[in-house]
């Protein structure tokens, strides 16, 4: 098997771009680079964060999507009203196996799809009355709610609906936190802007409510799990781990979570972030004004468990490091079994990734403990401090691709040949059709959950299910035809 050069690298980016006309075609060079870990920031080697192209084919999603299917969707006991066309909140409702503990339509919501649902007529006349409507409608009908959240859809942003009023009027006569979330989807580059949205409006209307409550009684140490989504429960398997070493998750943000546990975050020590992309900006606000200390961790596979635990339990006491080190112990022979059942199948497969948020570089770490390589990764909507951390865990001349378009993917893959590619539901079949073994990392192929030692076990069974499974024997890709080149991977 050959090793890609850089100047291979850099001659595979250029044949890609050569199907562009002159001008797209400099744009799109800037979202394409070989991986260079000498460099200490990313953006002297890729662009990122800018808009997609008309007329290219993006994989990203809006803005709506970054708040409402991401941030406050996942809040277990809120009912969040899609506020616009029916269209937007059915295709946002269940679709990322947030799991919850709780019973639907009684005291959890996450999976119902609440709407205004706009008809032509309310785009003509406004909807700020049918919002007022639909959220005495909910006090009537799900009295057991502890709160809304308003999520824009775009014709809101476009024809001026006082959202922001209505929620003042509503949570005085209903007495809950009503919170209005400006994020149309047309707004930013992609969802990212979405989730800073999210952030904002937590900020502003949630976490000020227990501003001088001094009522929740606290430990030394109390910690909050921020950015964690429960896809497939994996939330769950992290605050196992955390609360073994001796920690207090107080919250956690957003999968299976609530709102008092988010209003009550401001009291914790330490806030520790898993997707840094979706939650940064409201760890950033709460270290500036709360002094809470908040730290990135990595729950993918136990070398970066093993980091990631070392690395929280130095913001605590002796008795939190001894825990640590007491969880690591424990689970050893587990993960150990694991990697000695599963290794020996995937060494030395390579890997291509296109994925959001954290798993573009979170999930490098789980492969390599199986003997696996990532040969090539992205983000659909990363910016540059995402690809600051990821030029760290990529091997030199390997492919760094940023909103890279269908085409270019495709490419990319018949040339590179990887022996898996991780992506979301949109490349899935295009993937599988080629005879590629693909998993659809967004929400982890129905499977879950890939965090912690217990999840570890179930990332390595998938991975060595979908590549080694016989089905494929039935599929020829297009570069086992006659005549086809060897495949290459990455300089390590």
């Amino acid at each position: 098997m050959a090793a890609m050069t850089r100047e291979e690298t850099e001659a595979l980016i250029q044949e890609v771009l050569e199907v562009y006309p002159e001008k797209a075609k400099k744009d799109r060079a800037k979202h394409l680079a070989i991986n260079d870990q000498s460099l200490e920031k990313a953006n002297k080697c890729i662009t990122s964060n800018r808009k997609s192209l008309p007329g290219v084919m993006t994989i990203r999603g809006c803005a709506y999507a970054g708040s409402k299917g991401v941030v406050w969707g996942p809040i277990k006991d809120m009912i969040h009203i899609s506020h616009g066309p029916v269209g937007c909140g059915q295709y946002s409702r269940a679709g990322r196996r947030n799991y919850y503990v709780g019973t639907t339509g009684v005291n959890t919501f996450g999976t119902m799809n609440f709407t205004s649902d706009f008809t032509e007529k309310d785009i003509v006349f406004g909807g700020d009355k049918k919002l007022a409507k639909c959220i005495d409608e909910i006090e009537t009908l799900f009295p057991l709610n502890k709160g809304i959240s308003i999520q824009s859809e775009c014709p809101i942003g476009l024809i001026g609906d006082d959202i922001e009023a209505v929620a003042k009027v509503k949570n005085k006569e209903h007495g809950k936190t009503i919170v209005p979330v400006r994020c149309e989807g047309f707004r930013g580059v992609s969802q990212s802007l979405g989730h800073h949205i999210a952030n904002d409006a937590i900020r502003d209307w949630v976490l000020e409510k227990r501003d001088g409550d001094d009522s929740f009684p606290t430990t030394p140490y109390d910690v909050a799990v921020i950015g964690d989504y429960n896809i497939g429960g994996d939330a769950w398997a992290s605050r196992t781990l955390l609360e073994e070493m001796g920690l207090r998750v107080v919250a956690q943000w957003s999968g299976d979570g609530t709102i008092a546990e988010i209003e009550k975050t401001p009291k914790v020590k330490l806030n520790l972030i898993h997707c840094y992309r979706s939650m940064n900006y409201i760890a950033r606000h709460m270290e500036e004004k709360y002094s809470i200390p908040w730290i990135e961790y990595n729950f993918f596979g136990p070398t970066k468990i093993a980091e990631s635990l070392r690395r929280i339990a130095e913001h605590f006491d002796d008795t939190i490091k001894e825990g640590a080190e007491r969880v690591i112990a424990r689970y050893k022979a587990e993960y150990d079994a694991v990697i000695a059942k599963y290794r020996p199948r995937l060494e030395g497969k390579r890997v291509m990734l296109y994925i959001g948020g954290l798993r573009p570089r979170h999930v490098i770490g789980a492969y390599e403990d199986l003997g696996m390589e990532v040969v090539g990764t992205g983000y659909e909507f990363g910016h540059n401090d995402d690809y600051d951390r990821t030029i760290k865990e990529m091997g030199n001349a390997t492919l760094l691709y940023d909103d890279v378009t269908g085409y270019e993917f495709e490419e990319f893959v018949k040339k590179v040949q990887p022996d898996l590619v991780g992506s979301g539901i949109k490349e899935k079949y295009i993937f599988q059709k080629m005879g590629v073994p693909f998993r659809q990392m967004h929400s982890w192929d129905y499977s879950g959950p890939y965090h912690g030692y217990d999840g570890f076990a179930i990332f390595a069974r998938d991975m060595d299910m979908t590549i080694n499974n016989p089905c494929w024997k039935s599929f020829k890709a297009p570069w086992k035809s006659e005549g086809a080149s060897e495949p290459v991977k990455a300089v390590a």
